[in-house]
């Protein structure tokens, strides 16, 4: 019994060693899963995720239409941000940073997560034509978003872009306290997702 738990003992206290040695590699493969994004292409439309009060998607999205990308930007606009949908927060706010109106076609809707906005968003883009997307979001919800809208559909087909956050970096998320609070979450949602909850 004694060998046995010296064993247990000794191979936690290497695990414990390891953790120390290579937490950095580690830390940053954790959150480098989080994100899976691939260079911009031309496209039919850019699609911008609600769920972002930094502005830093809508902006990106903006940018993409600016470079030639795609002529529009469907903006997702969930209720819910003080009696306002989102997207009527969203444009504005890129209007203001020195994007044209016409860039912008809002799309209120009513979903409470990214597999609702999928359910809704997609119907939409067929509906208008779109058949290929670019999908921009920020980076940490690259990896969940581009496989619930891929799960969904492959027409239209989605190009998942990392629009940039203020505190999420893959290799230096958890330098920060919001950085650790957004990995937390994310994680939490992605295991969710495998569990089917």
């Amino acid at each position: 019994m004694k060998h046995k738990a010296r064993i247990a003992l000794l191979s936690v206290a290497g695990l414990v060693l390891l953790a120390a040695v290579f937490h950095t590699a580690i830390l940053g493969a954790l959150g480098g899963y989080l994100v899976s994004a691939s260079p911009p292409e031309k496209a039919d439309m850019v699609v911008v995720l609600a769920g972002d009060s930094s502005g830093n998607r809508i902006i990106k999205a903006a940018e993409l239409v600016r470079a030639g990308y795609a002529p529009q930007i469907l903006v997702s606009g969930p209720a819910g941000t003080y009696g306002f949908y989102e997207s009527d927060l969203a444009i504005p706010f890129a209007e203001k940073a020195g994007y044209p109106a016409s860039y912008f076609l809002g799309f209120p809707n009513h979903s409470l997560s990214t597999k609702d906005e999928a359910e809704v968003i997609l119907p939409e883009l067929r509906r208008l034509g779109v058949h290929t997307f670019l999908l921009v979001t920020s980076n940490f919800h690259t990896h969940r978003a581009g496989g619930i809208y891929r799960a969904q559909a492959t027409d239209p087909r989605c190009v998942v872009v990392a629009a940039p956050d203020v505190y999420f970096s893959p290799d230096g998320w958890w330098k920060n306290r919001e950085g650790r609070k957004t990995f937390l979450f994310e994680w939490m949602k992605t295991v969710a997702g495998w569990l089917g909850v």
